[in-house]
């Protein structure tokens, strides 16, 4: 243990890494770090180092990216509560809350064992994002704590080295990338990636190292190139040669089904410059020495990532025909591209005093708390945010130029949820650089979105098709299970209305005490969900009625209708084997998932289930102030003559009816079968549209379609 206090010495009182931190928090810190030292007294780590080295390894990693004093506290006590008899208690009464909380954080995020069953990894990933949305140094914490751990990976077995890396590439990486940590994902990508694979890490690195050397003249010529056309502008410039990192270069090959030797642009250049004005000068002079390849210039400095990350891109066809990747940024740009949001983070409670990256960062953090409040089911929550961790952008405008990054392939729809959700809710239209498009059209970059609403409109089922965004599409299940939860609770009340009516009873003689009792009994939440429970077929009506009045022992069937207006939308279901219209005779099923599903009397496929089963049916009337549009299914059997289907259709339009799908049987020699689907109000619609088909001459056999 003593070696490390001295290596602890010197590390705090390394001026470029901790001079930022005042003289107490230095003080505090090195209270933190013997109270530490202490705990983990006799520990060590597989590698055989004193347990203490690893926390004070992790705070030196914060500490590089100039995180406050409790982080690094918290750092340094990580897993004290963890692998010692120390509480959080002791903690908060020494060092805090705010720190005693960071610890517990990270506490049980290390608790979280990522396996390869699905329901639980969702858990255990939603578990994680909602600490950091809780507060992100939990999870900066976490990512200095996995950095280490893959940096000394090399002292644990074969298979939990795997599943860390496996672990590490599909969970942290992403992670690190959404915010703005440069440098640490692509770290963590070549250590995953060294454990993942090591035979292709090692042949990389050595074919990567190689090509190195037989590229060294050109590297050299292009680097001396560049400072002298740079000078020759008057334009002060630090300039870097940098390579492709081996997992990327792997990556491309995988993608593009290239060999390495086909992988050319292993080599770039960053140029940092003073200000923004300078880095479009110099991104200039560097299109004046060599050649721009077309299509492979991005400015992400008038719009950056979504990250926050900030830099103009070029690629360049360089001396001897070789693809250079150029770099241009600022100072403070490099830093932020390098540490993201934990760039010289001094962290605040109050929205208004974080920096641009730290607001758009919070939005994204407390998005995962709206979505998971949404979203139940631990794996719809990981879809939707899978969505938003492997991010490749588009970035587009809002008609009053306001810039939002959307994932590739997001549609209108996105967009409107983007802007907000009451947008998305009541979108009906959208145009696209002024002119009128589909909901599901898919925008590219720089287009100017704007997007039409209208008060009685609300989400569609079919836009789940294909939304991309993880907050369209939580807002449009949860708009949707609303919906339904509330229209089979309205359904429920009236089934049971009926129910206890039947057994001389009523709902105003129902006490609370008796709801209570029924409540709890069955298992439900609230009298609210056992109703809808009722609307949806998951319970039955007469029973419920019983057990609230009491009567288990009536026999007594419910002789009263239920009356419909087919405006009930998910909680009554009209059968497409008959398709009932206001005027038939309806009965009616409670069908479990589905709530009521209606059935015109003389439906052919009911004619059995109402022989053996009459119990499972009610009696359905509609209501006479019905004013909605039904379906209804017709034969119609025709001559074959050209224009005839225009005919038909042209008279179906004028009896004021709408065609939603036609299907017509193999041509004959002489008649041709039409199977239409219009829209009617009632019988009486229905039976004027059929009597003005039949004075067609073409048509020779028209009829009501029942399966």
């Amino acid at each position: 243990m003593a070696a490390a206090a001295p290596a602890f010495q010197s590390l705090v009182h390394d001026a470029e890494r901790f001079g930022y931190l005042k003289p107490k928090d230095v003080a505090r810190l090195e209270e933190a770090y013997r109270f530490s030292e202490a705990a983990h007294a006799g520990q060590t780590r597989q590698s055989g180092d004193p347990y203490i080295s690893h926390p004070l390894a992790v705070a030196e990693i914060l500490a590089g990216w100039h995180l406050d004093g409790q982080t690094l506290m918290a750092a340094l006590l990580h897993d004290v509560t963890e692998d010692t008899s120390v509480t959080k208690d002791e903690i908060s009464d020494t060092f805090g809350k705010p720190v005693a909380e960071l610890v517990d954080g990270v506490s049980k995020l290390d608790k979280i064992e990522f396996t390869s069953a699905e329901h639980v990894q969702a858990e255990n990933f939603r578990k994680m994002l909602l600490a950091m949305a809780r507060d992100v140094r939990v999870i900066l914490i976490k990512l200095a704590d996995r950095l280490h751990n893959m940096r000394t990976l090399g002292a644990v077995s074969p298979a939990k080295r795997r599943r860390i890396a496996r672990e590490t590439m599909e969970i942290y990486a992403p992670i690190a990338n959404r915010l703005g940590l440069n440098a640490l994902y692509h770290e963590l990508q070549e250590l995953a990636f060294s454990h993942l694979f090591p035979l292709r890490f090692q042949v990389l690195a050595k074919a990567t190292k190689a090509a190195r050397g037989n590229r060294r003249e050109m590297i050299g010529k292009t680097l001396d190139a560049v400072k002298k056309k740079l000078a020759d502008g008057g334009i002060a410039a630090t300039v870097h040669g940098r390579e492709k990192h081996v997992y990327s270069t792997y990556r491309k090959m995988i993608e593009k089904h290239l060999s390495f030797s086909e992988v050319h642009d292993i080599f770039g250049i960053r140029i940092i410059v003073e200000d923004i004005p300078t880095c479009y000068l110099a991104m200039g002079a560097m299109h004046g020495l060599y050649k721009p390849i077309p299509g492979k210039f991005k400015d992400y400095i008038a719009i950056p990532k979504a990250n926050g990350y900030q830099s103009i891109h070029t690629d360049l066809i360089g001396p001897y025909g070789v693809p250079v990747e150029v770099q241009v940024r600022t100072e403070q740009m490099h830093r932020l591209a390098e540490s993201g949001v934990a760039s010289h983070w001094l962290y605040k409670d109050e929205t208004d005093q974080l920096s641009d990256l730290q607001k758009q960062t919070h939005r994204w953090l407390q998005s995962l708390l709206e979505i998971q409040h949404q979203s139940g089911d631990p794996r719809e929550f990981l879809e939707h945010v899978k969505v938003d961790l492997f991010p490749d952008e588009v970035y587009v405008f809002t008609p009053k130029g306001k810039i939002l990054s959307l994932p590739r392939g997001a549609t209108t729809v996105d967009f409107a949820y983007a802007v907000h959700t009451d947008i998305g809710n009541r979108c009906v239209a959208a145009k696209v650089n002024g002119e009128l498009v589909p909901l599901r059209q898919e925008l590219r970059n720089g287009d100017r979105v704007e997007i039409i609403t209208a008060s009685h409109a609300k989400p569609n089922p079919g836009w789940l098709q294909y939304v991309r965004t993880g907050k369209a599409r939580s807002n449009i299940r949860h708009f949707l299970k609303t919906m339904q939860y509330e229209e089979s609770a309205s359904l429920g009340e009236r089934l049971l209305d009926q129910a206890l009516r039947a057994l001389k009873g009523s709902a105003a003689e129902v006490d609370d005490a008796s709801w209570e009792r029924v409540v709890r009994d069955g298992g439900a939440r609230s009298k609210e969900e056992l109703l809808a429970d009722i609307g949806l077929g998951k319970r039955l009506p007469a029973v419920v009625a019983r057990l609230l009045l009491k009567r288990m022992d009536s026999h007594e069937d419910a002789k009263t209708s239920v009356t419909i207006r087919g405006t009930e939308g998910m909680a009554v279901q009209l059968a497409t084997c008959c398709r009932p219209i206001p005027g038939d005779g309806i009965v009616g099923s409670i069908k479990k998932g589905q709530g009521l599903v209606v059935h015109q009397l003389d439906c052919p496929a009911i004619v059995r289930s109402r022989k053996n089963e009459p119990d499972q049916w009610l009696d359905v009337e509609w209501d006479p102030r019905t004013t909605r549009l039904f379906q209804a299914a017709i034969h119609i059997t025709v001559e074959n003559q050209r224009g005839v289907l225009a005919r038909v259709a042209s008279q179906i339009a004028e009896a004021g009816s709408n065609i939603d799908s036609i299907a017509t049987e193999e041509d004959r020699a002489l008649f041709t079968t039409m199977h239409f689907i219009i829209e009617v109000a009632n019988r009486q619609h229905l039976a004027r549209v059929m009597r003005s088909l039949r004075r067609l001459p073409d048509v020779k056999r028209l009829a009501r379609a029942k399966e």
